[in-house]
Formats: structure tokens, sequence, C-alpha cells
């Protein structure tokens, strides 16, 4: 069974997401299943086949174990934990089902915990074929600190999760609205040369007393070179199109026979044969007001096949 783990921090857009990932994938003729993990969560605006309210609710914990609402989530999660056998009982009666797990939205459950990292690495042993799309809000980047900052807690979370992983940069039509970017939107999404982030931190007074320590951060995330982003917003079809494309990749669904597929798109999938602005087009031209200058979109993809004459 496939599917996806939807993390993020709170407001990022995961129960959204969950939601019209669920018509997307319906419309295009996937059996599709939502399983709620989130029990702070009462109000969805999707059809849940599994929901953790049936076993636990954080307003029940914190009202009988005096807790807070992060205390109170991560004993949710480590209650969850405990009994998994009745989250498989109801994931496994889903047989033929694209899985979209909602969980909850605090980040030291990403971070820190290790509860949800081994609920999902149990199914992960059952063979169930997950990723984990990380949604991440693109408010981040309207200032290089707040952009550091969510790079460094996606880089946690991707080591910590233990996962295949797709960064997502939400609500990517709302980002012009945070203000003016400080450069181009694939410097963000693909997460470039990072040392232009540490001229815009040295203007702010209180970020410049800590050159050394913000050279450290940044080296970090360079380091690893394993963070990047895929633009979304979830009411466009490419966008989201082309979040499905990067998951199915990543989880391997693209390879497997549950839908029709053509040996160009398996190996153009196979080795990334993309250019790099076609991966932000829709987001730069749709939402930023840009135009490809180079008419990238004119020229003529080669895919693997081509490259070796495959008919």
């Amino acid at each position: 069974m496939f599917g996806q783990v939807v993390i993020g921090p709170p407001g990022s857009g995961k129960t959204t997401y969950c939601a019209a990932m669920q018509e997307f994938l319906t419309a295009m003729g996937r059996k599709v299943a939502v399983i709620n993990l989130d029990p702070a969560n009462d109000i969805l605006p999707y059809k849940c086949q599994v929901n953790i309210a049936e076993l636990i609710t954080l307003s029940d914990v914190m009202d009988s174990l005096k807790l807070g609402p992060n205390g109170g989530l991560i004993y949710c999660m480590e209650f969850l934990e405990r009994n998994m056998d009745w989250l498989h009982s109801k994931v496994s009666a889903l047989k033929d089902s694209y899985l979209l797990f909602d969980c909850p939205g605090q980040v030291e459950l990403y971070t820190h915990d290790d509860s949800v990292k081994k609920i999902f690495g149990r199914l992960t042993k059952l063979d169930y074929r997950l990723t984990a799309v990380h949604m991440v809000d693109s408010f981040y980047c309207s200032e290089a600190s707040k952009f550091v900052s969510v790079l460094l807690t996606s880089l946690s979370t991707m080591l910590q999760c233990e996962l295949p992983h797709v960064n997502v940069l939400s609500k990517a039509d709302l980002i012009q609205k945070y203000g003016q970017l400080a450069f181009h939107l694939d410097f963000y999404t693909d997460v470039l040369d990072l040392s232009y982030l540490l001229e815009h931190l040295q203007e702010d007074p209180f970020f410049s007393k800590y050159r050394k320590l913000n050279e450290a951060l940044v080296s970090v995330v360079e380091d690893y070179s394993l963070v990047s982003f895929v633009a979304l917003n979830i009411k466009d079809r490419d966008c989201m199109l082309r979040v499905i494309r990067e998951v199915d990749k990543a989880n391997g669904y693209v390879f497997g026979d549950m839908e029709e597929r053509s040996i160009q798109e398996l190996l153009s999938c196979a080795v990334g044969a993309e250019f790099e602005y076609e991966k932000i087009q829709t987001v730069a031209e749709k939402y930023m007001g840009e135009q490809d200058e180079d008419n990238d979109s004119d020229v003529e993809q080669k895919t693997l096949a081509d490259l070796l004459n495959v008919e």
C-alpha cells in the first residue's frame, strides 16, 4: 500500500492539503483513504476513513491528566504507538487504497520525539510504502532569518523521520503578499548558494552580531545537500500534479502497475530529466508576475529514451 505522511508546523495547511489531494487523486482514478492522526483536529473538511478520535482525543488527555497542549499531543502519540494494533487493523482494512495520513502540527514530534517515527517505521516494515510530505508556509521566504530557520527544521525533520521525503512550500499563491522576495523563487525551492543569505542577515543589526553562528548554521544545510522544496497552490492543477509526481517518485508508486504509464515517463522520472525553471514555472508566472526570459519552456525536453534513441 502506498501513501503520504503529511506533516509540518501548525497553520502550514496540512488538513487543507489532505482534502485537496484526496479530491485530486480521486479525479485521477485512485481510490483514496484519509487517516486523521491529529487528536486535536475535531473539524475535518474531508471524508475520513480512520480517525484517531475513536481511540484518544487531546481534550480528554488534557482534562484527565492536566497536561498542556504540547504535553498532551506527545502523550497521544505515545498512546497510539502503544496501540499500533488498533491502527494496523484499521488501515489494513483499506485494501487497494492510496493512504493520506493527516498528522499533528507540533514540530517537536518530528524533530525530537520518537513516537511518530516509530509508528511509521512499524508501518514501513509491514510493507507500507510511505513518503513524508513536509508542509512549510511560503511566509518563511519573506526574510532571510526565517528561511534559515525553516531550512534547519526541515533538515532535522528529514533526518529524524527516516522516510522518503518531499518538502512542500505551501500557499505559494500568497507569496508576494508577504513582501518582495530578495531572490528569484528557484533560490528558495532549490536552496541554492546560501552564502547570499548571509549577506542579508548581516543587514539586520541583531543577526549581524552572530556572523560565525550564521555561517555554521548555513554550512550544516549545505553540507547535507538534502533540503529542497516544491512550490504549491492547492487550487492549481499543475502545482498539485507536480507534487504528486515528486511523491510518486519518492515512494516508488510511479514504477508500479496501478495506472497506465509510458516508457518515456518512467525513464524521465528515473533520471529527473526536467529543466530547473519548469519546477517553479507555474508559480513564478501566475502568482509572481515573472516571465521566462530565456524561453526555456520552448526548448524541447529530452528524456533518457530520446538520448538512447529508444523508439
